[in-house]
């Protein structure tokens, strides 16, 4: 064979070679659209200066990073476009394509909604809570609630927050009887624990709170964590903070799309916005611990806060007090009987495994930190 047709020959030889390993490598890997980027207003249900809001921000970074800008969520603070508790009514009605709240928030809708967030939860911390959800039937619930409603939504619960405080007060409450006819806030089915206790309770976003305490519209009032509570200025109203409580100790943060502006979206950013939730809920766990105690500290050093732990008798007062609210709501809704019942299944098994395994951290904490005895 001559020099000229070997030559021809190779050439031949490497392009098929290259024409079957392209068709090879479209066999291997998925097509990926390459459409134009899809820009989405959310709104938050948080002021801008607080956490909550960093929180909202955080997801939208993640989203928009992993979506390589394909997708981009901007998030405006509370008030922006709607006032907090109409977020649900905006983003399902298109107004706003998405937002960033607590499903507690719309507890005027549903008193099921409130499940997702109020009361003692069976005895599941709010990362057992989310596992109900994600695993034991939660998320199907939600969905059908929502369908019921008929609210046009997607929903992604994500973030597990610590216990909340049972509030700030102007002088330590000591026992039950303290809250009678005490002017306090709180929001979900919280209300109805706290008016069981004789409370006078008003629900207010977070914006609203402190200007109230300080026109004395409220007595007392909680909100979240140290540094929610920080930087929307408690410690200027008040110097007594009541730590754990029963009527929110295990809620999350939720993540609502348009579900006609969701369902549009191709599949690869779906499972984006879908894994973005799981890696938001990681990272904002995290960031809670570190940036929780170290205002909690501040809060004590600098704004000189004084922090007392809730008497074990308003604990049980707050138990017996849920036992009546979820029994009269078991008997008006039946959708309300049905989430409570799959809660308190999963968190009977759950809840059984966790409290055998774990061991007593404060065992260890205060053989390490502890003052000892002389």
């Amino acid at each position: 064979m001559s020099e000229q047709k070997q030559t021809k020959t190779r050439r031949k030889f490497l392009k098929g070679t290259a024409a079957a390993g392209a068709g090879a490598a479209a066999l291997s890997f998925p097509m990926v659209s390459h459409a134009q980027t899809v820009s989405m207003r959310f709104q938050s249900t948080w002021p801008a200066k607080d956490i909550f809001h960093e929180y909202a921000n955080d997801y939208a970074a993640k989203v928009n990073a992993m979506s390589g800008g394909r997708l981009k969520i901007e998030v405006l603070p509370a008030g922006s476009v709607v006032k907090a508790f109409d977020l649900l009514d905006a983003v399902s009605s298109g107004t706003l394509d998405g937002g960033h709240g607590v499903v507690a928030y719309w507890y005027g809708k549903s008193s099921a909604l409130a499940l997702w967030g109020s009361g003692p939860a069976f005895g599941m911390d709010a990362n057992m809570l989310l596992a109900w959800h994600e695993y034991g039937g939660g998320k199907e619930l939600l969905n059908e609630v929502y369908s019921g409603l008929k609210m046009d939504v997607v929903s992604f619960l994500y973030g597990p927050m610590p216990t909340q405080p049972l509030g700030w007060f102007k002088k330590p409450i000591t026992k039950v009887e303290d809250f009678k006819g005490l002017k306090y806030r709180t929001v979900g089915l919280s209300i109805e624990i706290f008016n069981a206790m004789g409370a006078s309770v008003q629900a207010l976003p977070g914006a609203d709170i402190v200007p109230a305490l300080d026109r004395g519209v409220l007595d007392a009032a909680e909100f979240n964590n140290a540094s929610s509570d920080r930087v929307l200025g408690f410690p200027d109203v008040s110097k007594i903070c009541m730590l754990q409580s029963f009527h929110q100790c295990s809620e999350q943060f939720e993540i609502i799309f348009n579900k006609t502006k969701y369902n549009a979206l191709p599949a690869e950013l779906k499972a984006i916005i879908a894994n973005a939730s799981q890696a938001a809920s990681a990272d904002m766990s995290w960031k809670a611990v570190d940036r929780y105690s170290k205002d909690f500290v501040e809060l004590q050093t600098k704004d000189k806060v004084k922090f007392f732990q809730t008497p074990k008798s308003i604990l049980q007062a707050q138990l017996k007090a849920w036992d009546d609210v979820i029994a009269k709501k078991s008997s008006e809704s039946p959708m309300f009987k049905k989430v409570l019942e799959s809660q308190r299944t999963f968190a009977q098994r759950a809840g059984r495994w966790q409290n055998f395994t774990n061991v007593d951290y404060k065992m260890a904490y205060d053989h390490y930190f502890a003052k000892k005895k002389a």
